[in-house]
């Protein structure tokens, strides 16, 4: 079957709605679709050069993903003596030596639909989520999060209790993109379609949304999300947690501060240095 047969397949089923439930042919399709995904030959986001954002949102796939929990019903999953009843379309996925991903012991789980990359380094408890993309040599840390149909590029650092947003609805929204080489902070959120361009740094505690404005301190800018546009932060970007004043009623008058993402500088070879002992890590 052709990539473009099977987009044909998941876009028919997926509008034909309840009707698909129990129909062995609309199965067949989302399997092959998450076979697909899960082999990386299929995303549902993609680089784009052509695109305003650098990104094509491939919204036939996440069809497909949703089609899916659709057509699953409530199963037991086998957890190790633990009790867990899902979806029997998203089992856990079970990795092999072969696959050349590291899975270390201790709680992590990553759901069926995820590419996840040789070289990726899992680090406990954590989640991937179906849908998710994964590259080469990225190291998800403990209690990070990876997001229903978030794309992760290579080399980078999702630190502990990082939390990458999924953006699964509506179908042609831009899920949340984390570009190559990237390092994002401990306790840093993404969400709502970000996205994080090649090289940049999100200090610890950095919380990114649609509706959050970044103030760029090297360039003298304020960046926003539009009715067209995601939040966007540049390339080798450094961003760190910061406020702005209230400037009018209650909140001047009480001297309240809001929460604002700052861009204090532009990623250098000294900013590169201080990521070094990740490869360590590897």
């Amino acid at each position: 079957m052709t990539i473009s047969q099977l987009q044909e397949m998941i876009e028919r089923y997926f509008a034909a709605g309840p009707a698909a439930i129990g129909d062995p042919a609309a199965t067949t399709a989302f399997l092959s679709l998450r076979t697909a995904v899960e082999c990386g030959e299929v995303r549902a986001a993609s680089p784009d050069p052509g695109s305003a954002t650098g990104w094509k949102v491939n919204a036939w796939v996440k069809q497909g993903i949703l089609l899916g929990f659709r057509l699953g019903v409530l199963e037991e999953l086998p957890g190790g003596g633990l009790s867990f009843v899902d979806k029997d379309t998203y089992p856990a996925r079970y990795f092999s030596a072969g696959d050349g991903v590291r899975v270390v012991p201790g709680g992590s789980s990553i759901r069926a639909g995820s590419y996840v990359a040789r070289g990726v380094v899992c680090m406990p408890p954590m989640y991937i989520n179906a849908g998710a993309y994964v590259d080469e040599g990225t190291m998800v840390d403990s209690h990070a999060l990876v997001g229903s149909c978030a794309q992760i590029g290579k080399r980078v650092h999702l630190s502990a209790a990082a939390q990458i947003g999924g953006v699964l609805e509506p179908v042609n929204a831009t899920p949340v993109v984390i570009e190559d080489d990237v390092l994002v902070g401990g306790n840093c959120g993404v969400y709502e379609g970000t996205i994080v361009r090649k090289g940049a740094v999100l200090a610890a505690g950095t919380i990114l949304t649609r509706g959050t404005p970044v103030f760029d301190l090297a360039r003298g800018e304020v960046l926003r999300a539009t009715a067209e546009m995601p939040l966007i932060i540049p390339e080798k970007a450094v961003v760190v947690p910061g406020s702005r004043a209230v400037s009018k009623g209650k909140g001047q008058e009480w001297g309240l501060s809001l929460y604002a993402p700052v861009i204090v500088k532009y990623r250098d070879d000294k900013t590169s240095l201080s990521t070094a002992l990740e490869d360590l890590l590897r």
